[in-house]
């Protein structure tokens, strides 16, 4: 199924349909993205939410081409920037990955060298991509630190990844995606190990960013409550699949699918204050052995025979997409 086009052929940054990324292991086949479709334009900052084990992180890294051997990436389309990424060889998305895309991690030292300087890693990461001196290099590395909100940034510069803190790594981590002006970023959960007061602050730069630069990005998260002040459209994902994509304000104020319904009762409010947080049912099925039908069904409080038969990703508004037999009813 195609979902329809979000965006003018001159505004479509990333279009992906029909992606598919399956791992081949003993015991059998892992869907880990099963027909995922999702339009980016320029600029656009794009929430993709769901559960751990919902498939948001395998659909970043199949994007950026850093599945593993095992992993199997098919796709009916992946373009991004005019590029088929499908047939891209590995040199081409080399230079890709770092400079027109790039990714920043849940863990900041998964881009951390934590044996070299910070501002050795910064100015190989520009020098990789542009072939300026190594002055410039610091120069671009100094204002892209400023950028951020990291305080004297020189000294910075001069520390060893270890000699920071958590907040401060994630940031120069941020600093480093952003060094070549990418024109994406998939940003894999990057403030969930830090505290309330520097996520609210590294959401706050990262959104200003995009908007000053012009680079899109691709939120990846299972805050659902967290995203819905930083993206202008949001993806929910569950067991592999796309199950309801729309825009923020329209999500938050008429979601249509259930499992959306049950991330977005979850969250604490004043209004809740003092009873019990709704909880869904159960737990997210084993790829291995996904129920027949929607894959969200054995927790779904609307399930019935027709449930038995997978939906598609039809509209169900302007703007607005479901993979629900029950979307029109109320929760």
């Amino acid at each position: 199924m195609t979902m329809r086009n979000a965006a003018g052929a001159e505004d479509l940054l990333l279009d992906v349909q029909g992606l598919c990324t399956w791992f081949h292991t003993r015991d059998g086949i892992i869907k880990a993205v099963d027909g995922v479709t999702l339009q980016l334009r320029r600029g656009e900052i794009l929430g993709l939410v769901g559960e751990s084990g919902s498939g948001k992180t395998v659909t970043g890294f199949s994007i950026l081409g850093l599945v593993g051997e095992r992993g199997r990436v098919r796709a009916d389309r992946l373009r991004f920037d005019g590029v088929d990424l499908l047939n891209a060889g590995p040199e081409q998305m080399r230079r890709l990955r770092g400079g027109r895309l790039a990714m920043i991690f849940q863990d900041p030292m998964m881009t951390l060298n934590p044996t070299l300087r910070v501002d050795t890693q910064m100015i190989e990461a520009v020098q990789a991509h542009d072939a300026v001196s190594r002055r410039a290099a610091r120069a671009r590395s100094l204002d892209v630190l400023r950028m951020v909100g990291i305080p004297a940034p020189e000294a910075r510069l001069q520390a060893y990844p270890h000699q920071l803190s958590g907040g401060m790594r994630q940031r120069i981590a941020i600093a480093i995606a952003l060094l070549n002006e990418p024109k994406l970023i998939i940003a894999d959960e990057p403030t969930t190990a830090l505290d309330v007061t520097i996520q609210g602050q590294i959401l706050y730069e990262v959104q200003k960013l995009c908007r000053e630069m012009g680079t899109a990005l691709i939120w990846i998260t299972h805050d659902l409550a967290l995203v819905s002040g930083l993206a202008d459209r949001m993806a929910v994902m569950y067991a592999g699949r796309i199950v309801e994509t729309t825009s923020t304000g329209q999500l938050i104020q008429s979601a249509r699918h259930p499992y959306t319904h049950g991330l977005m009762a979850s969250i604490p409010s004043l209004s809740t204050r003092g009873q019990r947080l709704f909880q869904i049912p159960g737990s997210t099925p084993s790829l291995l052995q996904l129920p027949k039908g929607c894959p969200f069904r054995t927790r779904c409080y609307r399930a019935d025979a027709q449930c038995e038969h997978e939906p598609e990703l039809v509209p169900a508004g302007a703007d607005h997409d479901v993979s629900c037999w029950h979307a029109g009813e109320q929760p």
